[in-house]
């Protein structure tokens, strides 16, 4: 597009205003734009440093200021203040708005880090409830009859089947179904009761 003729100065020329270089980078001029670019990109850094206090992002918020300058530079209405003020009011938007996503992105990985505590203690309960269930367990163990208990240690905790329990205690099959029918139903019985003792 080619530059308007109203205005007498060269783009790059100090005679040019922020707003005479706003005006014609609305109609596209790439030479205003760069102009306008190279006047103000200073004044932008310096208030979006103050704001951040990180020079990257305070590099990368300039940028994206820049390029809200270009594409909404028909927005600018000079009865409402100057081109100057309205450049840096979006610079102070984009830098506030940057330092509330940087916020945000803390407080979640804060609430990240409190959700792995809450597991580790949660886990640290899981494995203190299995080791009481082991010891009631143990305990309940104990009330069966020797060949309760030990018919019910061979096919639960050594994975023998009953013919196998039968030949390894010299006892009928059938005495051994009954033994460990009757001491299955002691077992739930005893930890059904200490359930209801815990607190």
């Amino acid at each position: 597009m080619t530059e308007p003729t109203a205005l007498p100065w060269p783009v790059g020329s100090p005679n040019r205003s922020d707003g005479d270089l706003l005006a014609l980078t609305a109609t596209g001029d790439t030479a205003a734009f760069s102009a306008l670019y190279d006047r103000v990109a200073p004044w932008v850094f310096g208030l979006v440093r103050r704001i951040l206090r990180n020079p990257a992002q305070s590099e990368e918020v300039t940028q994206e200021v820049m390029i809200d300058v270009w594409r909404t530079a028909t927005r600018y209405d000079a009865d409402r203040g100057s081109a100057h003020s309205w450049i840096l009011t979006i610079a102070h938007r984009r830098a506030v708005d940057r330092v509330r996503s940087e916020q945000a992105s803390a407080d979640r990985t804060d609430l990240a880090g409190a959700r792995s505590v809450e597991v580790d203690f949660d886990q640290v309960a899981d494995t203190v409830s299995t080791r009481l269930e082991a010891e009631q367990v143990r305990r309940c163990l104990g009330s069966l009859t020797e060949l309760q208990r030990e018919s019910i240690e061979l096919a639960y905790y050594n994975g023998y089947t009953y013919p196998e329990v039968a030949h390894q205690l010299g006892a009928k099959l059938p005495t051994i179904k009954a033994r460990m029918r009757d001491g299955l139903i002691r077992l739930r019985d005893c930890l059904g009761s200490a359930k209801g003792e815990r607190p």
